[in-house]
């Protein structure tokens, strides 16, 4: 792969940008990841958000809920396209994985940024 994914974490509100600021404080990294939100827009100018962060280049959405416009809007601009995938139930430690694992195909980072976030879902003993 010749240039790093990029990750779009697509979310409600100001949940994303959020994330993508907790994601730079922990690493450091502030180039690997774009915040959209659906605030304040409707499906089509949701997709126009998608489709400039995306900007024709290879890349994962992460989505925070596994239902609604985000993730309708994701899947729609996903479709039939190889170059990106979509995750759903975005997390703090899904996003630190991916950000360190960008040289890979989207599909394989998807599963593999799934995977770190399902293992970091946890009911600890009090």
């Amino acid at each position: 792969m010749s240039e790093p994914l990029r990750g779009v974490i697509v979310s409600h509100a100001a949940v994303a940008q959020a994330l993508l600021a907790a994601v730079a404080a922990i690493t450091g990294v502030r180039d690997a990841l774009v915040p959209v939100s659906n605030d304040g827009c409707d499906t089509g100018a949701l997709a126009d958000r998608l489709t400039q962060a995306i900007d024709n280049k290879p890349a994962v959405l992460f989505v925070d809920l596994p239902g609604g416009s985000c993730l309708t809007s994701s899947v729609r601009l996903a479709r039939g396209k190889t170059n990106v995938a979509v995750v759903t139930g975005v997390n703090l430690a899904m996003l630190l994985d991916f950000v360190f694992h960008r040289d890979i195909p989207p599909a394989d980072a998807a599963r593999r940024a799934a995977e770190a976030g399902s293992r970091a879902i946890r009911t600890p003993a009090a």
